[in-house]
Order: C-alpha cells, then structure tokens, then sequence
C-alpha cells in the first residue's frame, strides 16, 4: 500500500466516523422529539375529549332551556290571555 493510498483510507474512515456519529446523534434526538410529541398529542387528545364533552353537556343544557322557554311562554300566553278575558 502506497502513502496515498494509506492517507485516503484515513481519510476516508475519519469521515465515516464523524458520519456515523453525526448519525447516533440524529436518531437520538428524533427519538426524543417523537416521544415528547407522543405526549403532546395524547394531552391534546385528552383536552379535545373534554371539550366535546362540554359542548354536548352545553347542547343538552341548551335544549332543556329551550323546553323551559317554551313552557313558559305558555304561561305567559295564558296569563296575558285570562287577563284580557276579565
């Protein structure tokens, strides 16, 4: 083996090492990014799932309201109208 071609290989094995390492390194801090985003979505999923439960909470409020509403206007209606019958 000549000089040349043994600094090549040196060359060459200096640059797969930084590579290899610059590569560890990438896959770690992804790994630790997609478990931090994991947590992220499975909060998200637990806020999503509580305001879907208001909202439907809401909704049922709102159409047992809407059924008081109605009744009493009833009343009011029938007051108002034995009022105008005296």
């Amino acid at each position: 083996m000549d000089t040349t071609d043994r600094i090549l290989v040196i060359i060459l094995t200096t640059l797969l090492s930084i590579f290899i390492v610059i590569c560890t390194v990438a896959v770690v801090g992804l790994t630790k990014l997609i478990r931090e985003a994991r947590v992220v979505v499975a909060k998200t999923e637990e806020v999503v799932d509580t305001v879907e439960s208001a909202a439907e909470s809401l909704k049922r409020t709102s159409n047992s309201l809407n059924i008081f509403k109605a009744i009493g206007n009833v009343i009011d209606l029938a007051q108002k109208s034995k009022g105008r019958r005296k």
